[in-house]
């Protein structure tokens, strides 16, 4: 029985995109259909991202823009599903959703310069050339950023300069910037950047701790700066002197936060949750009580294959934790498998090693028809070379309706009996 569920649970993990580690994301929904041509596949994610993004100039770019030029051979059969990619090094190309969504947040126009924090693979370049007059883009990492400025050139994008170095020091020859894009994880703004911005400017910086950030839109005027939380989120922590200088340097309580959904945020979405899809926080009135607490989470979706689900991420150690612990409330509706079998509401938890690697895959459920409340409880060995985990739960692919409440996952030192 463990097996079953450990082998439906990974096809359901693969498909429903929690192999996305750049940012970890499920942004978006899968099609219904998986053509087999890359010009199909890139039309339907251009339709996916006009789910979120509305400028119109941001969506022509992502249209043009060939995606699976900026990847792997081995991962083009990928190239436009909206995940995050593995590039080698530890690293990976960010899903086009949130590439889209950061960009238009930036408000590109034809006359700006934009300085990009963290190459990657080109592809946050690649869109922006049409939209600027100049990017400036700079990758820590030797190996990524000559692949990158190769790649950059050999395409074409004449206004794109790319150089290794330091990102959080900038490019003070080239400063200021009217906007600068960072696409990696500091825990404070780095003060280069906050000088090199200039007035009138606008940053889009995903700030915070390893596991719990916030996606933030930082503007400069009269040289003070103002910040906007746009939502939570979770890039990789980054490589190099900013990581070395961090305060805190803990790995993560080793559980989740705001299991119970009580914590919301100004748009009335949970805290510390993110990339969530076809999601409402509800706060019961009359007969219809949260098992726990005043909230819970509400997944509905009617298209099979869309996305509906919400994410966290938190630290692991193999070599410490032993074992993790998890529970939760779940109703359901009406729920019944996508475009797969295997696609149906569930809590699922995959461990990733030091390279990012998929090392397991854990869970409870799948659920299927309708059920009232009911409280499910299970325990699991944590692979040894774990160092980073993802919860997720939702309907992930699946049709109908899910809720969840008071969600505990915890990794443990000790295998209780």
């Amino acid at each position: 029985m463990a097996r079953s569920l450990a082998r439906s649970l990974s096809r359901i993990l693969s498909r429903s995109l929690l192999t996305a580690l750049a940012l970890l994301t499920l942004t978006g929904s899968l099609p219904a259909q998986r053509p087999r041509s890359l010009q199909a596949q890139h039309e339907l994610m251009v339709e996916m991202v006009r789910e979120g993004v509305d400028d119109p100039r941001v969506l022509k770019s992502v249209a043009d823009t060939q995606r699976h030029l900026f990847v792997p051979s081995s991962q083009r059969k990928k190239a436009y599903l909206d995940l995050a990619l593995p590039i080698g090094h530890s690293a990976t190309i960010s899903p086009p959703y949130i590439v889209a969504y950061m960009t238009e947040q930036l408000r590109p126009r034809p006359t700006d310069r934009v300085l990009e924090i963290g190459t990657g693979s080109g592809y946050q370049a690649a869109i922006l050339s049409p939209l600027v007059k100049e990017v400036y883009t700079i990758e820590i990492v030797e190996p990524l950023g000559k692949s990158a400025a190769s790649r950059l050139q050999r395409l074409g994008y004449k206004n794109v300069k790319a150089k290794v170095g330091d990102g959080f020091k900038g490019w003070p020859e080239h400063a200021p910037f009217d906007k600068i894009i960072v696409t990696c994880s500091p825990e404070n703004i780095p003060q280069p950047l906050i000088d090199q911005l200039r007035d009138g400017g606008r940053m889009v910086i995903p700030l915070g701790g390893r596991y719990q950030q916030s996606l933030c839109l930082v503007s400069k005027k009269n040289g003070k700066l103002t910040r906007e939380t746009l939502e939570s989120t979770f890039f990789i922590p980054m490589t190099g002197r900013a990581e070395e200088l961090r305060a805190d340097k803990t790995e993560g309580a080793a559980t989740i936060l705001n299991g119970d959904f009580e914590a919301v945020t100004k748009s009335g979405g949970p805290l510390r949750w993110y990339y969530l899809r076809q999601h409402r926080v509800v706060t019961p009135q009359g007969e219809s009580e949260a098992p726990a607490g005043d909230r819970y989470l509400k997944f509905a979706n009617e298209t099979p294959g869309r996305m509906a689900q919400a994410l966290q991420a938190f630290g692991v150690d193999g070599r410490r934790h032993r074992e993790i612990q998890l529970s939760a409330w779940v109703r359901t509706a009406d729920a019944a498998a996508g475009e797969n079998k295997n696609d149906l509401p569930s809590l699922q938890v995959r461990f990733y090693d030091d390279n990012r690697k998929n090392v397991g895959v854990v869970g409870l459920g799948p659920f299927s028809g309708t059920s009232p409340w009911t409280k499910h409880e299970k325990k699991y060995r944590i692979p040894r070379t774990a160092k980073l985990a993802v919860v997720g739960v939702g309907l992930f692919g699946g049709i109908g309706e899910a809720s969840f409440d008071d969600v505990h996952v915890e990794a443990r030192e000790k295998v209780s009996e």
